[in-house]
């Protein structure tokens, strides 16, 4: 039995024409040519034996003319049967209720449509309507008579009542139209405001929606400048970073600049002193020299009186005896040749002194123009430590540059030893 929920729903149908449909799998049985109205009806109908009954199968009523299943008037679930290999599965049977049937007497007929909406059988045309009067022999009885006029007094009286009832439903009825119209004037009114309210919410609406596209754009100009404000935070950090570490070096670099600059004013201090005990020193070279002039011109004075004093010595040696002057000759040869010995070594010495004079010279005009000063406008200031050359030289980057020359200029004949040789050859020759 179908259940109510199945009632409501409505069937499957489909817009299939009558060409397509297969009337001949389902043949409808015992069908009247007419159903009396305010009854119930039962449509018997036989399935074939190559059709297969579905769930969704439904039985419809439909006005003869019909051109798709969507034009029935109303519909009953067909009943699945529980065997279907059996003979009673074959013979089934649906009932239409007197309330959802035709009222008119237009012709209809049975039709059976499958859960895809195609009709697979159909009845003969049939009517709803009573039988024909004519057809019928009424016979009464005196009460039955008097009960019938009884009841059409009542009928009557219950007439006047309805009319009486129906005069005054045409006055509520007027009443309800004047209602109904003023309602209806009040409506027009709240159309007429009701669109011009619609009409400036929707300006407001398009108002909103070009406020809201704006928006939206200007959402996506700040975000593409977010994103790119970004971007340059991010490349200036980097920038940042690497300046950072720019400045770091720098710093570092400045630092080693200034321990080199520290380092180099040391080297200066020393090479100065250093400098000035070079100037010092070819002073005392310089008077060295100086006296060694004076000390070569007195030897040659010196030996042109020997070789006076030899000459005349030869001279008077024929008169002299012989024994006595030998030993003074001899004396004077070997004055004469210690002199020349000391001529030599004053000769060599004046002239090493020379060279060692003008490589100073040459040394401190580079060590000048190295230190971009002028040398003869240097003003020396005299040392004030008593440290030997070695210990000056400790801090220096590059080394003393003299200290070569300091070395090679020692004198191989000091000038004490010099003049010692001299006092020495002085005090053997006679004076005349």
């Amino acid at each position: 039995t179908p259940t109510m929920e199945e009632i409501i729903e409505d069937p499957p149908t489909s817009a299939v024409m009558l060409d397509h449909c297969h009337f001949s799998q389902v043949i409808f049985n015992s069908v009247e040519k007419f159903y009396i109205p305010g009854g119930d009806i039962s449509c018997y109908y036989t399935l074939t034996q190559h059709f297969i009954p579905r769930r969704k199968d439904w039985i419809g009523i439909f006005r003869v003319g019909w051109k798709t299943t969507r034009e029935y008037y109303t519909f009953m679930w067909v009943t699945l049967p529980i065997d279907e290999n059996s003979e009673s599965a074959k013979q089934q049977e649906v009932q239409f209720k007197a309330y959802y049937l035709p009222k008119d007497d237009e012709y209809y007929q049975f039709c059976y449509v499958d859960q895809d909406g195609v009709v697979r059988g159909a009845s003969i045309p049939f009517q709803f309507r009573p039988e024909n009067e004519e057809d019928i022999l009424v016979v009464t009885t005196q009460g039955e008579v008097e009960e019938i006029e009884q009841h059409n007094k009542e009928l009557c009286k219950e007439n006047q009542q309805l009319k009486d009832n129906c005069i005054s439903l045409q006055k509520q009825n007027s009443d309800m139209q004047a209602e109904l119209q003023k309602k209806q004037e009040e409506l027009e009114t709240l159309k007429s405001i009701n669109q011009k309210l619609e009409q400036k919410v929707r300006v407001q609406k398009d108002c909103w929606e070009t406020e809201l596209i704006q928006l939206k754009e200007q959402n996506q100009k700040m975000s593409s400048e977010n994103e790119k404000m970004e971007v340059r935070v991010d490349q200036l950090q980097a920038q940042l970073s690497n300046q950072e570490k720019e400045m770091e070096k720098l710093v570092q670099g400045d630092q080693d600049k200034t321990e080199q600059l520290e380092h180099l004013k040391k080297e200066n201090g020393q090479l100065c002193l250093s400098l000035t005990e070079q100037r010092e020193h070819q002073k005392k070279l310089e008077q060295t020299v100086k006296e060694m002039k004076q000390k070569e011109t007195t030897a040659v004075k010196q030996q042109q009186e020997l070789t006076a004093c030899l000459s005349l010595n030869g001279y008077v040696g024929g008169s002299l005896k012989k024994g006595g002057n030998m030993e003074q000759n001899f004396d004077l040869s070997k004055r004469l040749s210690e002199n020349k010995i000391i001529y030599n070594v004053l000769q060599k010495e004046k002239e090493r002194m020379e060279k060692e004079n003008d490589l100073l010279k040459r040394e401190n005009s580079r060590l000048m123009s190295y230190m971009g000063l002028d040398f003869d406008s240097l003003s020396f200031q005299a040392p004030t430590s008593n440290q030997g050359g070695a210990g000056q030289n400790a801090g220096l980057a590059y080394g003393n540059p003299y200290s070569g020359i300091q070395e090679s200029s020692a004198p191989s004949l000091s000038s004490k030893e010099c003049r010692g040789s001299y006092l020495e050859v002085e005090r053997k020759v006679p004076k005349h």
